[in-house]
């Protein structure tokens, strides 16, 4: 597995060759949550797991952003990779950054996969609670946010159990530096609905939700998946927002299926 921080100024991990495949993290995570999954997508083609930009080995983010600049870092990283044409998989944060990569670079989409995320924009409350996020992690720093903000985030009838996968990714949360998270934050509040993204998509697109996923409506997130031409639908029940930590062996063949289905 290489890694490396690339010309492009993301940071990354990679294996394997073949038809790429681009994995996304979430809001204060970074790349090494996909670690498990690209040793195992590897021994049948190209995977690059990508530090998002303020997050991981990144340079945190020191002035305002989009989601769409995202997927323009995106897109300058991609090229200086070789990189024309990949599957994309997003979760959570990396899903609204793919549908904002899909709404730019649509012909360089082979296929992409959404993981506990939406097309749609943030609802009034949603976006209320956001606001109030940004003056927590102000009043009260990046440690105590993340401690309140990642836990809930997994199943409630599985936490003592997943107690090494949240510890995990809640110390993995403190190293995001403090204008990264408000800064993202800020972004998610006001990114745009992307529903015509799917309804546009020449691709396949690959759906992996979660029945008591807190982040996400999942009454809401079930009318997208009928938008795109070619869906393939997985729904997890007893499973939070946290499905890749919570179910990865579940998800795995899911994953796997969709991106060998795929041809270059």
């Amino acid at each position: 597995m290489q890694s490396s921080l690339a010309a492009g100024q993301l940071a990354y991990i990679s294996a394997g060759e073949g038809i790429p495949v681009v994995l996304l993290h979430g809001f204060c995570e970074n790349k090494h949550i996909w670690e498990s999954f690209v040793q195992e997508l590897s021994t049948s083609c190209r995977v690059i797991a990508v530090d998002l930009p303020g997050f991981g080995e990144n340079e945190p983010i020191s002035q305002p952003l989009t989601i769409a600049d995202m997927a323009e870092s995106l897109y300058h990283f991609l090229q200086s990779q070789g990189i024309d044409q990949c599957i994309m998989i997003g979760r959570s944060l990396g899903g609204y950054v793919s549908l904002a990569f899909g709404e730019k670079f649509q012909q360089r989409l082979l296929g992409l996969g959404l993981f506990n995320s939406t097309a749609y924009s943030d609802s009034l409350e949603k976006k209320q609670g956001r606001t109030k996020s940004i003056e927590f992690v102000e009043k009260y720093g990046v440690d105590e946010f993340v401690e309140e903000f990642l836990t809930p985030l997994f199943f409630e009838g599985r936490r003592k159990e997943l107690l090494a996968e949240i510890r995990k990714v809640v110390d993995a949360g403190k190293k995001t530096p403090k204008s990264t998270v408000i800064e993202v934050i800020k972004a998610m509040r006001d990114r745009k609905d992307r529903t015509k993204v799917l309804e546009k998509a020449t691709y396949p697109v690959l759906f992996i939700s979660s029945k008591n996923d807190t982040a996400l409506n999942f009454s809401i997130s079930v009318s997208q998946f009928w938008m795109p031409a070619d869906a393939t639908i997985h729904i997890l029940s007893n499973t939070g927002h946290m499905a890749l930590l919570e179910r990865p062996a579940e998800i795995l063949p899911m994953v796997r299926h969709f991106v060998e289905s795929i041809e270059l």
